[in-house]
């Protein structure tokens, strides 16, 4: 299974492309807390995607947009803890 999040908005550097699964990460470094986001988003995203057996990789160019892509393999299952 794959899924494909794409946007049109300003785009992401090249230099930062590598570090935007670190948690706490943000390109923009004057953004506050209070106009939103933790930087934990896609860190969160990199270890579920880890988990399930599969693949995320982020392209973007400056001035066009970004597209996050998450690949899944199929039937995949995690085992989880039992109550």
């Amino acid at each position: 299974m794959e899924l494909i999040v794409t946007d049109t908005g300003i785009g992401i550097p090249q230099k930062d492309l590598p570090r935007l699964t670190e948690r706490f990460y943000r390109v923009d470094k004057a953004r506050s807390r209070e106009l939103g986001g933790t930087g934990l988003g896609l860190a969160i995203v990199k270890h579920l995607v880890a988990a399930h057996g599969g693949m995320l990789s982020i392209e973007s160019k400056v001035g066009e947009g970004t597209q996050v892509r998450v690949a899944l393999p199929a039937g995949s299952s995690v085992s989880t803890p039992s109550a």
